[in-house]
């Protein structure tokens, strides 16, 4: 079941709060911006990356390729929401 398209705002509060709950333990939104890069602040590794495909396609229902998974579009909030966004408006 494909999930419903979200809003940009609700897609980044999405992305924050499960970065903030998985990899940085905490609920203080001011722990994390939206540019911040999770691979260069060491907040998602290689494995954390995986779970990050997997967040996405359970919470958002969409398909990640192989091919797609690159920091364009996985190294912070801004640019995972904006992947999510762009993959669910090519459905």
């Amino acid at each position: 079941m494909i999930a419903p398209i979200a809003t940009q705002t609700s897609t980044q509060t999405m992305v924050r709060n499960y970065i903030l709950e998985n990899f940085l333990f905490s609920d203080n939104q001011s722990d994390l911006t939206d540019e911040v890069s999770f691979l260069e602040e060491g907040i998602v590794d290689s494995t954390g990356v995986l779970e990050l495909v997997m967040f996405v396609e359970e919470t958002f229902g969409i398909r990640v390729e192989d091919e797609e998974i690159i920091p364009d579009n996985f190294d912070s909030v801004a640019k995972l929401s904006r992947y999510v966004e762009k993959k669910q408006n090519s459905v």
